[in-house]
């Protein structure tokens, strides 16, 4: 549960920084359409001056040149736009990758370890005496964990040696419970 919680956190930390990242695109996007505006009207510009009898067409050609040349500022905030975009990407795919691997490495090595046993003490539970050997953990164990369960005259210890079934049960599923498990 807390690793999905760590998980969770990060990736909602790496959404607010790339949001953040990306308030950066406005400026290339002004950039660039203030580039393409330029380029379109310098371009009007020149057609409406090759109306022009006799130099038109010398007027034209310098409004070109510059309409031409605005459409490179149209290009560089498109540019900047996509700079900031995969810094945007990387940024957050980091934010994200590092500490999932950070916490899979701390936490699903135990987990697995966990199931292991788990796994095992289900089967010791199964087996033939497994139940005693369980109520023999419990007896052996923390003493704070017995201290919920009825004690018949003469004690856990004297019903276990005896064999008492609904002792056994208890302690083994005392074991059960300090294990992680359900009995």
């Amino acid at each position: 549960m807390i690793a999905l919680v760590l998980v969770a956190a990060a990736v909602k930390f790496a959404l607010v920084v790339r949001e953040a990242i990306m308030m950066l695109v406005e400026p290339g996007r002004k950039v660039e359409n203030s580039g393409d505006d330029l380029a379109a009207e310098l371009d009007n510009a020149g057609d409406a001056a090759s109306d022009v009898p006799l130099v038109g067409d010398l007027l034209k050609r310098p409004l070109q040149s510059a309409a031409d040349a605005s459409t490179g500022f149209g290009d560089a905030g498109q540019s900047l736009q996509d700079a900031v975009s995969q810094i945007a990407t990387l940024t957050t795919t980091a934010l994200i990758v590092i500490p999932v691997i950070f916490v899979l490495l701390l936490w699903l090595p135990r987990r697995l370890r966990w199931i292991r046993r788990s796994g095992d003490l289900r089967r010791l539970v199964d087996a033939p005496g497994g139940a005693d050997l369980l109520a023999l953990r419990a007896l052996t164990g923390p003493p704070g964990d017995l201290a919920g369960l009825q004690a018949p005259p003469g004690g856990l210890v004297d019903a276990w040696r005896r064999g008492d079934r609904q002792v056994i049960a208890d302690l083994s599923g005392v074991a059960l419970r300090r294990a992680g498990l359900r009995p």
